[in-house]
């Protein structure tokens, strides 16, 4: 059995030992900071499968945080903690980077299965289909999970990656919010601003003009559609 390694970052030890708990009997390898500079050695000291993220920090917050992992270390998902009910405060956290986040008060168990999700998006697995998706100057390696564009490699984040082999793999067809919550992230239900997100950062990195983008187009009325260099 693979046993993955969480940092779990929260300044309440309450949250903290619950949280640890719940993963370890998940059979993960938990570690603990109580502040972001904690996390942050942590990060370099023994660079973790997964960061769980609190928000709300004292001192370097957990948006300052999830920006330098995302600087430093591209690709280390980032599950984000956060007692903000606002919809604005949620989408700043995919903003910078977060692959997910749990709204406080949150069910521990929600959380285990919120970041089994996303560590098995990141395992290394021999894809059943082609490795190398293309799309004139953007290649997807969805065995590498990379991704590069006029041979410049990507930083996108686990969910942005997903997003793209989703759409590279079923092109020109419009889908939804919805859809793209259920068959990108395996959500039945969820906040789907998360979607608009996630899509306004791919658009920065896959498009010469994300303001009026010719691949990852708006389907007015229903919601995005993937449209082939070819046909842009």
């Amino acid at each position: 059995m693979v046993t993955h390694r969480v940092l779990v970052v929260d300044d309440d030890p309450t949250v903290s030992d619950v949280v640890r708990r719940y993963l370890e009997q998940d059979g993960c390898r938990v570690r603990l900071a109580a502040d972001g500079l904690a996390a942050l050695a942590a990060v370099d000291a023994e660079r973790p499968d997964l960061v769980v993220l609190d928000l709300m920090l004292g001192g370097l917050d957990g948006l300052e945080v999830c920006r330098r992992l995302q600087r430093d270390q591209p690709g280390l998902p980032v599950v984000m903690l956060t007692a903000l009910g606002e919809e604005s405060d949620r989408v700043l956290g995919l903003e910078v980077g977060a692959d997910d986040y749990v709204t406080k008060p949150f069910s521990p168990r929600e959380l285990t299965l919120r970041v089994r999700s996303v560590l098995r998006r990141t395992a290394p697995a021999a894809p059943p289909r082609p490795a190398l998706l293309r799309d004139g100057d953007l290649v997807a390696d969805t065995g590498r999970r990379t991704a590069e564009r006029t041979g410049r490699p990507l930083a996108l984040t686990v969910r942005e990656f997903d997003l793209l082999e989703f759409l590279l793999r079923n092109p020109a067809r419009a889908w939804s919010r919805a859809d793209l919550l259920d068959r990108v992230w395996g959500w039945q239900f969820g906040d789907q601003s998360t979607v608009t997100v996630h899509v306004r950062r791919l658009r920065e990195k896959i498009e010469d003009d994300p303001a009026s983008p010719v691949r990852l187009v708006t389907a007015w009325g229903v919601g995005y559609r993937y449209e082939p260099a070819a046909r842009a």
